[in-house]
């Protein structure tokens, strides 16, 4: 549970009454799911494993039949990605974890192994997300601020790398609970089951994390921060307080 930081004097910094809708109504307090987005690619990415659970089913338990339509799938949604300006690079990448994954439940003969790349990816992540956040390199900040174009900017404000390692937690929340629900069903051998979570633990929990991980950020925040593209110096933070 995130607890709310006190200002010198004992006044609690980051209460509901001080955050802001996240609309970015005075230009410091930007949602983190207009920055970051992610729906749409969360979304797509939850194509592939759904269509290799209908082939599947459709061919009889074939895991031929689902790895072919799962792949098929992934090449229609990348010539349409291509077709809006995506990038080529982004589009490979996709497509080569749908064969990956395919080639793993050909290699295996077992159809939920399809779905092991995802879930080991999940394990990695989890652990990556918790360990930036012991060693102070919380992911979060890593990833605004390559968005942001910050580079390592924003490490100098102590407020905002405090205020980014405690929205992190809620990401690796939402890694864990995909391990928890995929390596159940995986375990279980549940292959249509394992098609529907993909779907429900995409882009609806990618956006609630979005979301709730913003609220967080500028909670922990300082009412007078000048927000996440404007770091302060560790000088100004101290000034500041």
């Amino acid at each position: 549970m995130v607890m709310p930081r006190s200002k010198p004097g004992g006044e609690v910094c980051g209460t509901l009454e001080n955050v802001s809708d996240g609309s970015g109504g005075d230009g410091r307090r930007e949602s983190l799911a207009s920055l970051l987005g992610g729906r749409k690619g969360a979304l797509d990415a939850s194509f592939p494993p759904v269509a290799f659970g209908i082939g599947w089913l459709a061919g009889g338990s074939s895991i031929g039949w689902g790895a072919a339509v799962a792949i098929a799938v992934s090449v229609v949604i990348g010539a349409v990605r291509l077709a809006r300006g995506g990038r080529a690079g982004a589009v490979l990448v996709s497509l080569a974890a749908v064969v990956v994954a395919a080639l793993i439940a050909l290699y295996t003969g077992r159809a939920v192994d399809f779905f092991l790349p995802q879930l080991l990816a999940n394990v990695a992540s989890a652990l990556v997300w918790a360990i930036s956040i012991v060693v102070r390199w919380p992911m979060l900040g890593v990833v605004v601020g390559f968005v942001l174009g910050q580079k390592t900017r924003w490490r100098s404000d102590p407020a905002l790398v405090r205020a980014y390692a405690r929205a992190s937690w809620l990401w690796v929340g939402q890694y864990s609970v995909r391990v928890a629900v995929f390596g159940a069903l995986w375990a279980a051998g549940d292959v249509v089951a394992l098609s529907v979570a993909r779907v429900v633990l995409s882009w609806p929990l990618v956006l609630a994390t979005l979301v709730a991980s913003g609220w967080v950020l500028y909670r922990c925040l300082p009412d007078d921060h000048p927000g996440l593209r404007h770091p302060a110096s560790s000088l100004e933070a101290v000034e500041r307080s």
